[in-house]
């Protein structure tokens, strides 16, 4: 439940402290004083909308904070614990800043949130009725939110919506690979061609630098072959003019001058070593000079391939090198195209499967709202009995449309149906009621759903509008009711609402210094009764007025 509220500088409130009680607390004040800023106030606080121009004028920043004890809410403490942010005392203070910019700051227990996790927790503590919540109930949307609100049905609910989210998943996945199928008709027939064409070349990854290798040795075999000889020649077979036989003599004459210093035995063994090597490296000249050789036939083909991988690579507007590397990715981008013609046709058959599966969930809930629909007949006849309607009769209509496009509140159709006067029809409920008896269905649908509903605090902002006399007596009396089980809060121009509350806070409103200033203050029992008295006599405040105001709470309880 709610335990305390505290604003700051919002709208014409500079600062207020609100401590607040179990049961039904009435919320009244002078027209224009600011009865539903609290209101206002707390639904920024549970992660509604922020606007800037909610800021209390002169100032920098708005800022909200409320305070819930929550030991009895299983709900909310798992959410706070899967977010590391419970409360040993299991408190739960949730805070809002706005600032000049637009911005907001949302915290949890002191950390920081986004405000779509504050709106999600502040939905498991507290439900706000408005003053227009009766307009809302001409909206079909609305009227299956109420039945399900009342049927309780979630898991229903949630296999639903987890249905049509995969069947709607798929037909996206299909539509997106149609569209890419049209789109790519002329692109495969493209990269079939180019495929082809690359396929027939089939030039292998390596290969263009390998023939381009091959060429180079094939077009210039003569000048290899002559050279090689040329240089084996002086270095190896022109007798003592050979650079091999001058490095021998060298070695000889080092090694006869080892014999009489010691210390050139080391260039007389590198001489010896560099002797051998060139002996080697004039046999691997020998060995390759026999090897070469000119093949004219062979150098026609190597250039042919190459002009080839040179037109190709200036087609593909690549170099020669990457041909093998591009016609491998073409090859890909084609096959992942025929590979999604395949996708379609295994997407068709797993959407008419989640059609399927859609269709069987949904036909459960269907069932699971009409039992709940005439079970909330019977409770919203009545309770427009007790609301001065003693001849009204109230019906839900449902119509399941199987070929209805899915959605994830299911196939059903839904109508609120009544009749306010003996021997009328019953129709839609926009056609037969009126701004008042709209105003009382409304309230009593909203009772009965939060009898259902585990909200532990709800909030009734002027929801008797339209509503006098004796049916705004049997409307505060179903409120105090509900106040016995629930913690209600409930802002109310009508005495005989007012004085159902186990307790009463008037808002007023000053002006100081130019600046308006809003406050709350909560009523002991005298000031209660002249509130009551002032609701009663329209301002005017007379003995007269303040019997009736004692009378009217003696009556009601209070």
């Amino acid at each position: 439940m709610l335990t305390s509220l505290q604003i700051k500088n919002f709208a014409i409130v500079s600062e207020l402290n609100i401590d607040w009680r179990s049961g039904m607390t009435a919320i009244t004040g002078e027209t224009g004083a600011g009865k539903s800023i609290a209101i206002d106030a707390l639904s920024l606080c549970l992660g509604e909308r922020a606007d800037a121009n909610a800021i209390r004028p002169e100032s920098s920043k708005a800022e909200i904070s409320a305070q819930f004890d929550i030991r009895k809410l299983p709900q909310a403490q798992k959410f706070l614990s899967e977010l590391l942010l419970d409360d040993e005392e299991q408190n739960c203070i949730l805070r809002r800043v706005i600032t000049r910019n637009g911005r907001s700051k949302s915290f949890i227990n002191g950390s920081s949130v986004t405000a779509a996790q504050l709106k999600e927790l502040g939905q498991m503590l507290i439900a706000i009725h408005g003053q227009h919540a009766h307009q809302l109930l001409l909206k079909p949307e609305h009227q299956l939110g109420l039945l399900d609100a009342y049927a309780g049905h979630h898991n229903l609910l949630s296999a639903v919506k987890t249905q049509y989210n995969h069947y709607h998943k798929l037909q996206k996945e299909h539509a997106s690979l149609l569209k890419q199928q049209h789109a790519q008709a002329a692109k495969k027939q493209l990269l079939e061609y180019q495929v082809e064409e690359l396929d027939e070349f089939a030039l292998q990854e390596g290969e263009f630098e390998q023939i381009e290798a091959e060429h180079n040795r094939l077009s210039h075999a003569q000048t290899l072959v002559e050279s090689s000889q040329r240089e084996l020649m002086s270095l190896y077979e022109q007798d003592d003019q050979t650079v091999l036989g001058q490095l021998q003599h060298s070695v000889q004459t080092f090694n006869e001058l080892s014999t009489l210093d010691k210390s050139l035995e080391g260039i007389s063994q590198m001489l010896s070593e560099a002797a051998v090597q060139l002996e080697e490296a004039c046999r691997e000249i020998r060995s390759y000079g026999e090897s070469v050789e000119q093949d004219p036939i062979r150098l026609q083909e190597i250039e042919e391939r190459i002009t080839q991988a040179m037109a190709l690579s200036r087609k593909h507007q690549i170099q020669p090198d990457q041909l093998a590397a591009h016609h491998f990715a073409l090859k890909q981008e084609l096959d992942n195209i025929c590979s999604d013609n395949a996708r379609i046709d295994d997407l068709e058959h797993e959407i008419a499967e989640a059609l399927h599966a859609y269709h069987i969930s949904a036909s459960q809930l269907s069932e699971s709202r009409a039992v709940a629909a005439s079970t909330l007949n019977t409770l919203i006849t009545d309770s427009m009995h007790e609301l001065s309607m003693e001849n009204g009769r109230f019906a839900i209509e449902l119509s399941k449309e199987t070929n209805k496009r899915p959605n994830e509140l299911g196939m059903d159709n839904i109508e609120f149906l009544v009749s306010t006067n003996p021997g009328q029809p019953m129709q839609a409920l926009a056609k037969v009621a009126s701004g008042g008896e709209l105003s009382r269905i409304s309230l009593a649908i909203q009772v009965i759903i939060a009898n259902k509903v585990t909200t532990p605090t709800l909030i009734f902002d002027e929801v008797d509008v339209g509503i006098s006399g004796p049916t705004a007596s049997q409307v505060g009396k179903q409120l105090r009711l509900l106040g016995k089980s629930t913690q209600v809060i409930c802002v109310t121009h009508l005495p005989q609402v007012a004085c159902s509350g186990h307790q009463q806070f008037f808002v007023q409103k000053a002006v100081e210094n130019a600046q308006t200033y809003t406050s709350m203050v909560p009523l002991n029992e005298q000031k209660r009764v002249d509130e009551i008295a002032r609701l009663l006599g329209g301002d005017s405040v007379s003995d007269t007025t303040r019997a009736s105001a004692k009378e009217l709470l003696s009556v009601q309880g209070c």
